[in-house]
This record gives C-alpha cells, sequence and structure tokens, in this order.
C-alpha cells in the first residue's frame, strides 16, 4: 500500500502543470481572432442623436495590426471618403478637393465623421496587444456569456488616446463583448457594448457594437457588420496613398 501511495505521489509531480492563461495571451488572441491575419469588412453606422439619426456604409480592409484602409459608399454626400492607416501614419483622402491629408497625432481623439468615434477607433492606430500592459480583474458576465474582465493601461512610450481601458472578453470564443474608455483623469468617456452573435467565415463575434458616451444622454453610434471575412488576399498597393482616390 506505502508503495502504491508512492508511486501515485511520484506521478503527480511528474505530471504536467496545466497553467491559466494570461491577460496578455488572452488580448491578443481575442485581437487576433478580430482581425486575422487579413480582414475584408463592410458595415452599417447608425449616428443616433435625440432629434436626428443619419446612416452611413463602409468598406474596410486591413492587413496586420499595421494596415488598414477604410472607404465611405453612402451617403452620396460622404462616398468615396477614404482613411488610410499606414504603421504610424494616418491618411485621409476627401474627394471634393480630390486631396488626400495626413492627420497629425492631435487629431486621433477627434470625432470619426461625426460618430461617437474617435479617428483612433477607426484605424486602430493604437494596438491593445502591443500599446497596453494587461491585468486580469475578474469573471463577470456580458449578454449572458461568461467572460474575463481585463484592465489595459498604456505603456510609458505608447501613443494612445485612453488612460485606461476596461475589455470583457467571453471565455468560450474570444470575443470581445464590451469595451470601457477612461480618459487621463480615469472618468468613463465611452462604452462599446457587443451583441448580436453571429458566425462570420467560421468565427463567432458580435455583429453589432452600440458606442455610448457617457455624458450625452439619447446619442450612441450603431455599427452593424454585415460581411467580415478573414485571410484573404489583399494587394499592398490597396494600403498606399497614391491608390486612396482609386478604392471603391
Amino acid at each position: 500500500m506505502k508503495r502504491i501511495f508512492f508511486l501515485a505521489l511520484i506521478s503527480l509531480f511528474l505530471t504536467p502543470i496545466v497553467f491559466a492563461q494570461t491577460a496578455d495571451e488572452i488580448i491578443r488572441r481575442a485581437d487576433q481572432k478580430f482581425r486575422g491575419k487579413t480582414s475584408y469588412s463592410e458595415m452599417t453606422i447608425d449616428i443616433i442623436r435625440p432629434k436626428w439619426s443619419k446612416q452611413m456604409k463602409m468598406k474596410g480592409w486591413t492587413k496586420g495590426d499595421d494596415y488598414s484602409v477604410s472607404v465611405i459608399t453612402a451617403p452620396a454626400k460622404e462616398k468615396g471618403t477614404v482613411f488610410l492607416m499606414r504603421e504610424k501614419e494616418v491618411w485621409n483622402y476627401m474627394p471634393s478637393i480630390n486631396r488626400s491629408i495626413k492627420f497629425p497625432p492631435s487629431m486621433m481623439l477627434q470625432n470619426w465623421m461625426g460618430t461617437d468615434l474617435t479617428n483612433d477607433d477607426l484605424v486602430k492606430q493604437s494596438s491593445i496587444a502591443d500599446d497596453y500592459t494587461h491585468k486580469m480583474l475578474a469573471d463577470e458576465k456580458k449578454e449572458g456569456l461568461t467572460c474575463w474582465k481585463i484592465e489595459l493601461t498604456p505603456k510609458e512610450d505608447a501613443a494612445v488616446v485612453w488612460g485606461k481601458v476596461v475589455i470583457w472578453i467571453d471565455k468560450a470564443d474570444y470575443m470581445m463583448m464590451q469595451t470601457d474608455y477612461y480618459d487621463e483623469d480615469d472618468y468613463l468617456v465611452n462604452q462599446m457594448i457587443g451583441s448580436d452573435v453571429k458566425t462570420f467565415d467560421g468565427n463567432k463575434l458580435p455583429s453589432k457594437y452600440r458606442v455610448i458616451p457617457i455624458e450625452k444622454e439619447g446619442q450612441e453610434t450603431v455599427l452593424t457588420y454585415d460581411v467580415l471575412v478573414f485571410n484573404i488576399t489583399i494587394p499592398d498597393v490597396y494600403f498606399t496613398t497614391n491608390y486612396m482616390k482609386r478604392i471603391k
């Protein structure tokens, strides 16, 4: 009996220990799932205000973390407007003046096209995986799903617009179900809440995100993904300033 107990004890110590995932690993996996190596999307954007509303449609392409380009397809007034991110450079092509303009860093916190998104949100210039440190806070439920609640604080040398970000990522499918954005004084500014989970190209993801500015009652921006495809071939020319006026 003593021999059996001894062998069992040795077996226990020799068995590989499975460690829990770190907050950094979870964030990177969720970020990679949403981006893929490349992606193509078609999106409807509804701007909702207490006394009026507006709808826009947009197409977008991404390649890794450093390249993205999007073009507005409706309404006619903004059709053909292009936003390009190349590494740390952000450009805007405006067909009305047939000109491309490079964004200075000071413009990244400004609202994009009258929505509740910032320019930084649109082009994803700051990377949640690389520009922040990650800390596990708790387990909480969002939309009925058990999620990791993770706090992101900017690294000292990171060119980011938020003082802190808190993200809820569901444990089953690594979907980002909610993101809270705080300013440098630790005040909650915006919430992005995911819902209507669908399967896009084999990946379960929220098809709708509501962007809610905390201090503006009755105001929000709703992003609805109509098409989302991953790991497709995208010509490199799509991510050049010379090609912006040709994207449709």
